[in-house]
């Protein structure tokens, strides 16, 4: 299973979730958000990390070209879309992205089942409050390219192994406060995740 760690502000964190097996590193560029951080800063991050550990940058309300704009200064690899934007916006868009299904219903996800996606409970302030997506609405649904994102955490994490889930994404379940990971719980939910 892939696993990302989201709401990364400094290189200690960055490079412990690499350290501990991370697939992506995610970077919020959302500035109402307390895990906000600049893309100067993300950028000397993201120059100081080691190859092979995909870089996203999380974007909300923003135009294509700006979302273009900042993922080429950064070097990021890909940009987390999470707000709804129309197809036109993603046509405009030159970095490849995956788009985040903020759902209240079952049928929210069934709309997206042929591509990649994030999968996460609809929270007005756009993530981040560990709020939880119903698991029983992905019983009669193929898994195997949506990631989980919302409240998880390395003591629930055993919840989803007959799901078959493509990833899962973490921010406040790995955090001593929001915006600072804790080193043994990113350990443990990366090593977790990945006996799945």
């Amino acid at each position: 299973m892939k696993v990302k760690i989201c709401g990364i502000t400094n290189l200690d964190d960055a490079l412990i979730a690499c350290e501990a097996g991370a697939d992506a590193l995610g970077f919020v560029f959302y500035e109402k958000s307390p895990r906000y951080i600049s893309p100067q800063r993300a950028k000397e991050i993201i120059k100081a990390l080691p190859p092979f550990v995909k870089t996203v940058g999380l974007f909300v309300n923003m135009d294509a070209l700006e979302v273009d704009e900042v993922c080429a200064f950064c070097h990021i690899d890909m940009a987390q879309i999470h707000f709804e934007a129309n197809e036109e916006f993603f046509a405009q868009l030159q970095i490849p992205y995956i788009r985040v299904v903020r759902a209240t219903c079952q049928e929210d996800i069934e709309k997206y089942k042929d591509d990649y996606i994030i999968a996460d409970a609809f929270v007005e302030s756009y993530g981040g409050e560990g709020r939880r997506i119903a698991l029983d609405w992905f019983d009669e649904i193929d898994c195997s390219k949506i990631i989980l994102a919302g409240g998880l955490s390395c003591e629930n994490l055993n919840e989803l192994e007959k799901y078959n889930f493509y990833g899962v994404d973490v921010s406040s379940g790995v955090e001593i406060t929001k915006g600072k990971k804790d080193p043994a719980k990113v350990r443990e939910f990366i090593a977790n995740a990945k006996s799945l």
